[in-house]
């Protein structure tokens, strides 16, 4: 007789073929575009929550983002090193900001709303610094990498959206291996009972201020590498798309959204997001700009308040709670 777990496997194997098979037998470019833009923020959202399910509210990571974007960016245009080169070092400099300014936070026990006001300064002075440096960066303007005459695996560019969309599948699985890897940890444990108490969980033998680091540290490297991803494949960036506080809340809202506490749901929250954009931009056009960001508040107030789980963490406890009941 088949187990609850093998049901499982083979739910995910059939689950993983359609979605590697999708861009051989739908190959329209506009939504294989669609789709890679939801993998690559799904990536970006995931990292998110894997840090916010322990209370820990970061809203820099829109910084973190920032760098991982724009050092791949600048290193390839202004020193001609690859992006294989250019995304670890980006990772580098995110993990080693994300220590700068997370350790100090975590050694005097600045938590919960003073927290995530330091993290959103880290956001707007990220922002600011790289709208001020406009010689190298662009500015305001956006920036773009040097394109290659043609596809270029050293270059990290494909005109192919097949070859991206299977790029960003696997950066997307890779983000749900590592919750997964997360959530079955000791470290689990630590947190969830740091964020509970940290004196109590001090007591019983957990360095409060290690583990925070740790999860925050994965968090960040996480986010950076989605923002170089999304730099390579759009092959333009602005300071407002990548990074700041616009991006930080935009993260925080998919992930409440979706559902914190599941894997896949910040994958709901970046469908939402991003459909949602496209219908205002198709709809309305420039008059819908800035529009998505008042209706994110709007519906994370609303979240937080009816649905504190997010859509697919309350879907599952209501069939939780049906099937107990059958």
């Amino acid at each position: 007789m088949e187990g609850p777990t093998t049901r499982s496997m083979a739910g995910w194997a059939v689950g993983a073929l359609v979605l590697i098979a999708l861009p051989f037998v739908w190959s329209d470019p506009y939504p294989l575009h669609i789709m890679i833009q939801i993998l690559i923020w799904s990536f970006a959202y995931t990292s998110w929550s894997i840090m916010g399910r322990f209370g820990l509210v970061s809203l820099g990571h829109g910084g973190f983002m920032g760098v991982g974007a724009y050092v791949t960016a600048l290193l390839w245009n202004h020193l001609g090193i690859t992006p294989w080169i250019g995304i670890p070092v980006s990772l580098v400099c995110a993990g080693v900001l994300a220590l700068v300014v997370a350790y100090p936070c975590f050694r005097f026990r600045i938590t919960g709303h003073y927290f995530a006001l330091v993290t959103l300064a880290l956001s707007g002075i990220v922002l600011q610094v790289i709208t001020a440096s406009r010689d190298l960066t662009g500015g305001s303007l956006g920036f773009s990498p040097k394109m290659m005459p043609a596809d270029s695996i050293f270059a990290l560019q494909f005109r192919d959206k097949t070859t991206w969309y299977l790029i960003a599948l696997a950066m997307w699985a890779v983000g749900l291996l590592i919750w997964r890897k997360v959530d079955r940890s000791m470290d689990r444990y630590a947190l969830e009972a740091v964020s509970e108490d940290e004196d109590a969980a001090a007591a019983v033998g957990v360095n409060v201020t290690v583990e925070k680091l740790k999860i925050t540290v994965i968090s960040a490297l996480m986010t950076a590498f989605a923002g170089a991803l999304y730099c390579q494949y759009q092959l333009f960036i602005t300071p407002d798309t990548v990074s700041g506080i616009s991006v930080s809340l935009q993260m925080v809202f998919a992930a409440v959204v979706g559902g914190v506490y599941v894997a896949l749901g910040p994958t709901v929250g970046a469908v939402i997001t991003i459909l949602l954009a496209e219908t205002l931009r198709i709809g309305f056009g420039t008059k819908a700009v800035g529009w998505d960001n008042l209706i994110y508040g709007v519906l994370l107030v609303l979240f937080i308040v009816f649905l504190p789980k997010g859509i697919l963490g309350s879907t599952l406890d209501w069939l939780r709670l049906r099937r107990r009941r059958g």
